[in-house]
C-alpha cells in the first residue's frame, strides 16, 4: 500500500513482520535507509560510526547497527534494539560500546531528540582538526556557523565520565564538531538528522577544498552572515527539517541499493 506525504509525494507503506508494531517498523525502515544513504554519499567509515533512533513508544530503547555490518548492508530487520547502557534488548547481537557512549548521552539529555548520527568522514575529521573550526565562508556553512558547537578530544569514547562534558558542549544545538574525531548531528526525526549531517559535510568539504587551493578567501560580511543565519533559522522546524526531501532519498535507494526495508 502507498500513501501521500504532505508534499504530495508517493510514499511506501512497508509491511512490518508480526513481531514489530507499525511505528517501530517505520523507524527501522527509515534508519536502515539513513545508513545506506550515508554509505551512498561517502559518509561511512567501514563498520564504524552510528546512526541511532529512539524506538517509538519506548523512550528508553534505541535502534542501532549491529557491530561488523557495513552501512550499505543494513536492513530494517538487522537493526539491534538496545537500552540506555547499550545492552541488546532482544538477543545478544554485538554493538559498538564506544559509539553508544556518545549516542546514549545525547538521547538521555535531550528527550526531544529521536535520532543521532555520528561518523568519521574525511572532510569532517579534517575540519575537526582545525583550531578555527567551521568558517562562515559558504552558504552551506552559514546554516550552521552560529549553531555548531565543539567538544574537545578525550580519546576513544569509552569513558562514561565524558558523557556529561559532551552533553554540556552540545547544549541545545543540533550539530557538534568532535575535535580530532569527526562530526555529529541530532534531530527530532531521522530525515532531519540526515539532512543536518549531509549539509555539515558539504560545508566541511567546501572549506577544506578552498583552504587547499591557497587562494584568497572571500568571507561574507558579518551583517550578511547574521542575515543568512536568520534566514535559515526562520525556516528551521525541528519536526519538518529534512522531511520534504526524504521521499526522494528513498527513491534514490530503491534505484541504487534496494532492500533496506527488509
Amino acid at each position: 500500500m502507498e500513501d501521500l506525504d504532505q508534499s504530495g509525494t508517493m510514499l511506501k507503506d512497508p509491511t512490518p513482520p508480526d513481531y514489530v508494531c507499525d511505528t517501530e517498523w517505520k523507524a527501522r525502515v527509515d534508519l536502515a535507509a539513513c545508513y545506506r544513504l550515508l554509505a551512498h554519499f561517502g559518509m561511512a567509515d567501514t563498520i564504524y560510526g552510528h546512526a541511532t533512533a529512539r524506538v517509538p513508544g519506548s523512550p528508553n530503547e534505541f535502534l542501532i547497527n549491529p557491530y561488523g555490518m557495513m552501512f550499505e548492508e543494513v536492513t530494517a530487520s538487522s537493526l539491534v534494539k538496545v537500552d540506555h547502557s547499550g545492552l541488546p534488548v532482544d538477543g545478544v547481537t554485538s554493538v559498538n560500546a564506544a559509539g553508544f557512549v556518545i549516542h546514549s548521552a545525547i538521547h538521555d539529555a535531550r528527550p526531544e531528540v529521536d535520532c543521532v548520527i555520528h561518523t568519521h568522514t574525511r572532510a569532517g575529521v579534517a575540519l575537526s582538526c582545525l583550531a578555527e573550526g567551521l568558517l562562515p565562508i559558504n552558504q552551506f556553512a552559514l546554516e550552521f556557523s552560529e549553531k555548531v558547537r565543539y567538544h574537545d578530544y578525550e580519546g576513544i569514547a569509552l569513558d562514561l565520565d565524558e558523557q556529561k562534558r559532551l552533553v554540556a558542549d552540545l547544549g541545545d544545538s543540533h550539530t557538534l564538531v568532535l575535535r580530532n574525531h569527526g562530526m555529529l548531528s541530532c534531530a527530532h526525526t531521522i530525515p532531519g538528522a540526515f539532512y543536518l549531517f549531509y549539509y555539515m559535510e558539504q560545508a566541511a568539504k567546501v572549506q577544506m577544498d578552498v583552504m587547499a587551493s591557497n587562494g584568497r578567501i572571500v568571507t561574507p560580511s558579518e551583517a550578511v552572515q547574521k542575515h543568512t543565519a536568520s534566514q535559515y533559522a526562520s525556516a528551521f522546524d525541528p519536526v519538518r527539517t529534512g522531511v520534504r526531501g526524504w521521499p526522494a532519498m528513498l527513491r534514490l535507494l530503491d534505484r541504487r541499493n534496494p532492500g533496506y526495508d527488509q
